[in-house]
């Protein structure tokens, strides 16, 4: 079996039984693709052969061309998973990328908007259009339930119970959830369902598209122009460049925290499996530093 065969086959697993995600599927197929080049120049023709040597080698050059400590673990973890794969299919007799230490990633607290300025944003869209109200839905949609961009374009007619006022959501390894959908968010997406879909469709209605949020060509939106629609109301409300679409999941979880939300409940909101992926919203805005000093000090 050739090295692009034994990745092909990988890539194949991840697909299938692992049911991993688009974003994960290329990635890793990209670091692979970075791996095989390495062992190229370095006349390594088997995976067998490779040592733990090698992979901090290879680790070591990507360091030297100053790639992010992030992306480093994230291929740490793509061959370890890698040579796991390739041991259960008896391609090798050894993980030579369990040897290798994760990088020590960086403690970063995520952006977020004040709520003057995420009501801003998602009352920017003008709403007397089919875009104009596909986009105030997405916007609203995303800074009331905390989902991922992706989460939001996987979404359907059919996963809204507006009457619960919640909407089911598919999140990463296809894992289920449902969650609470706000007044002003439903109201939205009831707007652009009755007002502004129908026109995306072609045929002025007609067309089995099942997809939620659509393109102007009527067929379903990328999470790229997701992010093209994020920045477009950015630099229309604040003048501000390069603020992902994340920033609203950010957004999301600072406000419930900072409105006294149980931890593990935003956890179960956000679709964390591991609530140290939730604690790092548990840093403190001026609002609520000010808050508590005024409600806790005799002399404030």
């Amino acid at each position: 079996m050739t090295k692009q065969q034994a990745v092909d086959l990988f890539l194949e697993y991840l697909r299938v039984e692992k049911n991993a995600s688009v974003h994960t599927i290329d990635a890793y197929q990209s670091d692979l693709e970075q791996f095989c080049a390495f062992l190229a120049e370095e006349q390594i023709e088997k995976f067998g052969d490779v040592t733990h040597v090698g992979i901090r080698t290879f680790l070591s050059r990507l360091f030297m061309a100053k790639a992010a400590r992030r992306t480093l673990s994230r291929k740490v973890s793509c061959l370890r998973s890698f040579y796991d794969f390739l041991m259960r299919e008896g391609i090798v007799d050894k993980n030579p990328a369990k040897s290798v230490s994760t990088p020590k990633l960086e403690k970063r607290t995520p952006n977020f908007l004040y709520i003057e300025e995420v009501t801003r944003l998602v009352e920017a869209p003008t709403p007397d259009g089919p875009l104009g109200l596909r986009d105030r839905a997405i916007l609203e949609l995303l800074y009331a339930t905390g989902i991922r961009v992706s989460e939001c374009m996987g979404l359907r007619q059919e996963d809204f119970d507006f009457d619960m006022g919640t909407v089911r959501v598919f999140g990463k390894g296809a894992k289920e959830r449902i969650v609470l959908v706000g007044k002003k968010a439903a109201d939205a997406v009831r707007l652009y369902l009755e007002r502004g879909r129908p026109q995306l469709l072609p045929g002025g209605g007609s067309g089995l598209q099942k997809a939620l949020f659509l393109n102007y060509r009527g067929e379903p939106l990328s999470v790229r122009s997701v992010r093209r629609i994020v920045d477009k109301y950015i630099r229309q409300v604040a003048g501000q460049k390069s603020i992902s679409p994340h920033v609203l999941r950010h957004t999301f979880a600072t406000h419930l925290l900072d409105a006294g939300a149980d931890l593990r409940v935003v956890q179960e909101l956000l679709g964390h499996a591991s609530l140290s992926s939730t604690q790092i919203y548990t840093h403190t805005t001026k609002e609520k530093l000010l808050r508590v000093y005024m409600n806790a000090h005799p002399r404030a």
